[in-house]
């Protein structure tokens, strides 16, 4: 059975408008990669290279050096849904992501939007 559309959109076409949705609200990119990195365990090097070869989310997510152990701490509503309850586990990542980057956009704190962890 194939997945969701969303499976195979590329990073690329993603990340420029997590990025901008930080910026008109007055956050960086260095935001949106401090926890699109907490997440996955990509680097810099690393998001650059997921949008210059255009992969797409599965694949990025199936490539992340590390998922954070915490990321079941990652508890709230994005699109109508609960990402705790969320049953596909890649469309839990993505939702979790889409949620971290929501966090960075209103505001809230790093060390809350880590769920009181660090960055790596």
């Amino acid at each position: 059975m194939p997945g969701h559309r969303i499976f195979a959109t590329p990073f690329a076409s993603i990340y420029p408008h997590y990025v901008a949705k930080a910026e008109r609200k007055g956050h960086t990119r260095g935001e949106v990669d401090t926890v699109i990195g907490w997440l996955t365990g990509y680097d810099g090097a690393g998001l650059e290279r997921a949008v210059a070869d255009e992969i797409d989310l599965e694949t990025f997510f199936a490539d992340a050096p590390a998922m954070t152990p915490n990321a079941a701490l990652i508890k709230g509503t994005i699109c109508g849904y609960k990402v705790q309850e969320i049953e596909d586990p890649l469309m839990q990542k993505i939702r979790w992501m889409d949620l971290l980057v929501d966090e960075v956009a209103r505001g809230k704190k790093m060390s809350s939007i880590l769920r009181g962890g660090d960055a790596a």
